[in-house]
């Protein structure tokens, strides 16, 4: 499989991780979930291997604004509806190399993920 980022082009920490994967000469196809939606089976993925909490963003101004009590009741179900029609609560970026799957930008993790 070969290695795909996820986010979109304005976001500061997937420019990040753009430029670093570029630095390296590290082959991938970037997936803009702002130009081309991103499919159920993506995000079933997902979840399926990291857990639908890792995938989502807990920490955007979408999941903030939300009220207390929808917070509290969020589930799986919840979070594939909720990120498949919003996609800002996905954290950012995600970085799948097939074997690793990486949300967020963190270089060392980045480093490991590509070389092994």
């Amino acid at each position: 499989m070969s290695t795909t980022l996820y986010g979109f082009k304005s976001c500061d920490t997937v420019k990040k991780a753009r430029k670093w994967l570029d630095d390296r000469s590290v082959a991938h196809t970037f997936f803009d979930y702002r130009v081309t939606p991103l499919n159920e089976a993506t995000l079933n993925d997902w979840f399926d291997r990291a857990g639908w909490q890792s995938v989502l963003n807990r920490n955007s101004t979408t999941f903030k604004e939300l009220p207390e009590a929808e917070k509290a009741a969020i589930d799986e179900e919840w979070a594939r509806k909720n990120i498949l029609a919003e996609t800002n609560l996905i954290k950012r970026p995600v970085l799948d190399t097939g074997s690793a799957l990486l949300f967020g930008f963190k270089a060392d993790a980045y480093e490991k993920a590509v070389s092994g």
